[in-house]
């Protein structure tokens, strides 16, 4: 397995080539770029970026020995699975961009996100609109070299592994998978169960860990300071035959950045000898 980390660990005024550079620096080779708004970060994507930018970016990232392995976003929201039509249109948009974004920079995958449950919107509703969205634009996205992973994240719409096993073969598409957050499903299960579900259908696997406080309770902490079981995960991940990069999603830490990369490598490294 390879070691990769979420630009979104990054300080927001560091820049590509610095953001690089120090990644490369603490041992990582791979790293997850984001579609973000404008004025989010010094480091972020944006709808409108050129495809010259793109590929300004992608040779910083090749100088430095780093591969972008793939392409996150903070856009999604309720879009994909919402009741109103010009909010998916919108979704499928961003979900197009980045795949083309993909391409451009060399990644072989993208995150989406699924959902739009609300007071409004019930569990029903958003899985037909979340469907829907994604089926109406399965012709593009199985045009595309770059697979599309669907994350488990806290929007309350994959509330257990079966959940989201039956989503992705609704799909029924080898390029619709399941982009895993190990950290994200800490809180209520354990990670290990999800894997052994989703077997082959993992594509991408984030990581962050979780200290669990009570029931339904806890927070979320840097790599081997929670209560995940990394063997187990780690176990299960090899029996899935799973291979490829890990990407930590941890929050920032503004006044030291390079000791958070250097021990999340680190700590890596010791969740792969497990």
């Amino acid at each position: 397995m390879k070691r990769s980390i979420n630009a979104w660990s990054i300080p927001s005024d560091v820049g590509f080539e610095d953001m690089f550079r120090d990644i490369s620096k603490a041992g990582f080779e791979g790293i997850e770029l984001n579609v973000d708004r404008d004025d989010r970060s010094a480091h972020s994507l944006t709808m409108g970026m050129t495809k010259s930018e793109l590929l300004n970016i992608r040779a910083l990232a090749e100088a430095n020995g780093l591969a972008i392995h793939s392409i996150s976003t903070s856009l999604y929201g309720d879009s994909l699975g919402s009741p109103d039509a010009a909010r998916r249109d919108f979704g499928k948009r961003l979900l197009l961009t980045q795949l083309d974004f993909a391409e451009t920079l060399g990644a072989d995958a993208i995150l989406a996100v699924p959902g739009g449950i609300s007071l409004d919107n019930s569990i029903k509703a958003a899985r037909e609109n979340s469907l829907s969205s994604l089926l109406s634009i399965k012709s593009e996205i199985e045009g595309s070299p770059v697979i599309v992973g669907l994350e488990n994240v806290w929007n309350y719409f994959f509330a257990g592994p079966i959940d989201m096993v039956q989503f992705i073969d609704e799909l029924n598409s080898p390029h619709i998978q399941a982009y895993f957050d190990i950290g994200n499903v800490a809180i209520f299960s354990e990670p290990w169960h999800w894997i052994e579900l989703l077997d082959k259908r993992i594509a991408k696997i984030h990581v962050k860990d979780f200290v669990r406080t009570g029931t339904n309770a806890g927070t979320f902490v840097n790599l081997l300071e929670g209560s995940i079981d990394w063997k187990r995960s780690m176990d299960a991940l090899r029996a899935a035959g799973y291979d490829g990069y890990i990407t930590a999603e941890l929050g920032t830490i503004a006044a030291a950045p390079q000791f958070l990369y250097d021990i999340t490598s680190k700590a890596l490294d010791t969740i792969f000898a497990l």
